[in-house]
């Protein structure tokens, strides 16, 4: 009997729920420590992320409008899974350059933050509504409710930790978001795409691209039905590059410079808070 051949995974990207191709047909060739081709990366296009906005936009409503215990319970079913795919995810994490210890934490860390966001998730409201003092005869309230579509630059320097410490706040307050994956650790992206896609988070609320920064930081600032833009890096240009792009529909920015995602800091319900808009209403007293 002749020797089994393993089969090599292929990865796609993650638009509408489903694992497409990259429509330009073009791919990135990802190498280890060694300088060895180990697989191949979809490299997005333009056309992809048009793709993944499309999908995006038409899940931002129904996402937003699902109760806050519902979204906690599916942050919290991500953590299950993502729990039980641990063995995957090392041999991605090892296979991309970090020691076993390291890569132990780092999955343990990327659960415990799925966890944490669904404990915030149907709580967060609460600690950052207000009720105003007004000399009407009138109730005023303020209260945070989700920014609708949100483009998000993955931190490079990272492979699970860092896009999930991103993605997890992003949906815990019912925004849909388009994030393009580390540059340099790519591979865990798809596989945790799997886990979204084996997990109740409805097709659109999460779409995962792969692909150069420099090629698509473009289009993910100038894109006109992005109402935030999320950037995680301190390259000065692209800073820039973001800030203006952002100013042509008043786009909300955030920036994280590099930062060790692992410390507990880098969770906080403020995170939630930083894709959310105001809203205030006002209510007549005795109706």
């Amino acid at each position: 009997m002749s020797k089994r051949i393993d089969i090599q995974k292929t990865y796609k990207l993650f638009i509408d729920g489903k694992f497409p191709r990259t429509e330009s047909g073009r791919y990135i060739k990802w190498t280890d420590s060694n300088n060895t081709t180990v697989v191949n990366i979809c490299r997005g296009s333009r056309k992809d992320f048009r793709n993944a906005m499309v999908s995006a936009r038409k899940a931002s409503r129904s996402w937003a409008c699902r109760t806050a215990y519902n979204r906690a319970q599916i942050l919290y079913r991500i953590g299950e899974i993502l729990e039980g795919r641990r063995d995957q995810f090392m041999a991605e994490l090892t296979l991309q350059g970090l020691t076993k210890k390291q890569t132990a934490s780092e999955i343990d860390q990327s659960i415990d933050r799925f966890i944490y966001y669904a404990g915030w998730a149907d709580k967060y409201q609460q600690v950052f509504s207000h009720v105003n003092p007004v000399s009407m005869p009138y109730f005023n309230f303020t209260v945070p409710e989700a920014t609708g579509v949100v483009a998000a630059i993955a931190p490079n320097d990272t492979s699970l930790l860092g896009m999930v410490s991103i993605i997890a706040p992003v949906i815990a307050g019912g925004n849909s978001i388009v994030i393009l994956a580390s540059e340099s650790f790519p591979l865990c992206s798809i596989t945790f795409a799997e886990v979204l896609h084996t997990s109740d988070v409805p097709a659109g609320a999460v779409n995962i691209l792969t692909g150069y920064r420099s090629e698509l930081i473009e289009h993910f600032s100038s894109h006109m039905d992005v109402n935030a833009i999320l950037y995680c890096g301190d390259n000065g240009v692209d800073k820039k590059l973001v800030e203006t792009n952002a100013a042509l529909n008043v786009k909300h920015v955030i920036q994280f410079p590099e930062q060790n995602w692992a410390k507990d800091e880098h969770q906080s319900p403020y995170h939630i808070l930083k894709c959310q808009e105001t809203k205030t209403t006002w209510h007549p007293i005795g109706v």
